[in-house]
């Protein structure tokens, strides 16, 4: 099995992977298909308008999640990697008032997106819980081409028919990637990995350093992995500089800036408790997130909602851990996303899948092995890093208030981001030894997901979503 880091960490915009950047993919691949004519209708005449549905997880939290917004710019010809997330509401405003999208290589589309964005609360469709149907129409407003769209977690986009085909025989619902050929080291399970290891003499990182050199040359992948960290270091440094409220009308306000301030005035005093550590870890993780919940540029960690509890703790082990160093980050980066690819190969990271485990706690088995493998440690320490942290995050619900981002996610990535620095420094003191293998935890995680309730899977129909303050 292969994912590449480009896969796990991609750069896009808030509030949402898997609702945001997934649906404006989608709208991408769409137009594509248009500019091409492929599949066109038998008989139908000049391509003229769009439509959308939206269906499962995507209609009831669409709009806290601006998957609305996402359909609309993508179907002008935006992507997530490139939209100017500051000119965003500018342009929706513009095509909501003209009812017409002009995409690059297409003529002008009728598009009214009050009228042809349907929210289908309805009708479920069987492939995976977020799903939308693009279409386009001629003149007439005959159907000219139609596809079902699966957005599968963390900015993963495939159509009806690619998911059936990557699910061959499949009772459940769960993305599976095919084996990969060509590849040095293609571990598709954590007990392969640490084999893999023991046979070459490799760590971790090595070895997916080697399965990334099979695609392009180190100094290009370099500068790429150079380039996530940057986008995350600026994400992070963003957030603790902004303040006010955050969108969406709940009225949350961003926190970051002021626990920065705190935290700043405190250095040097004996003011200071000793687990200050952990409030660094969350001001990091909670500007992340709240840049996030803004529909500001983030980058999937591995998935937007997740997307602070890696670049916290790679910021804290920049900033607060002795002997940190560049090669120390790269490390870091390529273990989170080697144990990122195996979650997501044999489980899930989506919370539409299996709740917020599959989001945040595979974040923190990300962070947890990077951090343990920068400090030093061993393929056996780094896989029971990755275990603790995923073990005391199995059950974790998707529960967010009012479909946003906001309660509980942004505090929830800067306990995961604590919980990772915790399990990393368990892992260290022990020899690697220990009683549930990570391909134990990561089984276990998706059976919870399956027979997890869909009230607790992104859809805000239960937990804290329906246990709000009276007014």
């Amino acid at each position: 099995m292969f994912l590449s880091i480009f896969d796990i960490f991609k750069i896009g915009v808030g509030p949402s992977s898997s609702h945001t950047m997934g649906p404006m993919s989608a709208a991408a691949r769409f137009l594509e298909d248009l500019r091409t004519g492929r599949e066109k209708e038998p008989g139908a005449g000049d391509l003229a308008a769009l439509g959308c549905s939206l269906h499962g997880s995507l209609a009831f939290t669409g709009k806290g999640h601006a998957t609305d917004r996402a359909v609309i710019l993508g179907f002008a010809g935006f992507e997530p990697a490139t939209l100017d997330p500051d000119r965003a509401e500018e342009l929706e405003a513009e095509i909501r008032a003209k009812g017409v999208v002009a995409p690059p290589g297409l003529p002008p589309l009728q598009f009214a997106p009050d009228q042809d964005l349907i929210f289908d609360y309805d009708t479920v469709l069987p492939g995976h819980a977020n799903g939308l149907v693009l279409r386009a129409f001629d003149t007439a407003r005959h159907l000219y081409l139609e596809e079902t769209y699966y957005s599968i977690g963390g900015g993963f986009v495939l159509t009806a028919r690619e998911l059936e085909a990557q699910n061959q025989g499949g009772a459940d619902a769960f993305h599976k990637e095919k084996e990969a050929e060509g590849f040095p080291h293609p571990f598709g399970s954590a007990q392969e990995m640490l084999s893999m290891g023991r046979a070459t003499g490799k760590s971790i990182a090595q070895m997916k350093w080697e399965n990334e050199a099979a695609l392009a040359p180190r100094a290009e992948v370099q500068s790429r992995v150079d380039a996530i960290w940057a986008a995350m270091d600026d994400c992070i440094d963003r957030g603790l500089r902004m303040d006010g409220e955050l969108p969406g009308g709940l009225r949350v306000k961003r926190r970051a800036k002021h626990i920065l301030d705190q935290l700043k005035a405190e250095a040097g005093t004996n003011q200071a408790q000793p687990h200050v550590a952990n409030d660094w870890l969350s001001v990091y993780a909670m500007a992340v997130n709240e840049e996030n919940a803004a529909g500001g540029r983030v980058v999937t960690s591995p998935t937007n909602g997740a997307a602070g509890v890696v670049p916290a703790v790679l910021r804290y082990y920049r900033d607060h851990c002795i002997g940190a160093t560049e090669d120390g980050r790269r490390t870091f980066l390529m273990t989170a996303a080697a144990i990122g690819g195996l979650i997501k190969h044999n489980a899930s990271i989506s919370g539409a899948e299996v709740g917020c485990q599959g989001e945040v706690g595979s974040a923190s088995a990300m962070a947890a092995a990077g951090l343990c493998a920068a400090l030093g440690g061993t393929n056996e320490q780094v896989e029971n890093a990755a275990e603790i942290a995923l073990e005391h995050h199995l059950g974790m619900t998707c529960d967010p208030v009012g479909g946003l981002v906001q309660v509980p996610c942004i505090e929830r990535n800067g306990l995961g981001a604590i919980k990772a620095v915790s399990a990393a420094s368990l892992a260290l003191r022990g020899d690697g030894t220990h009683f549930m293998p990570l391909d134990n935890c990561i089984e276990a995680m998706r059976q919870t997901g399956i027979d997890m309730s869909t009230k607790y899977k992104e859809t805000s129909q239960g937990g804290l979503a329906v246990n709000l303050p009276e007014c």
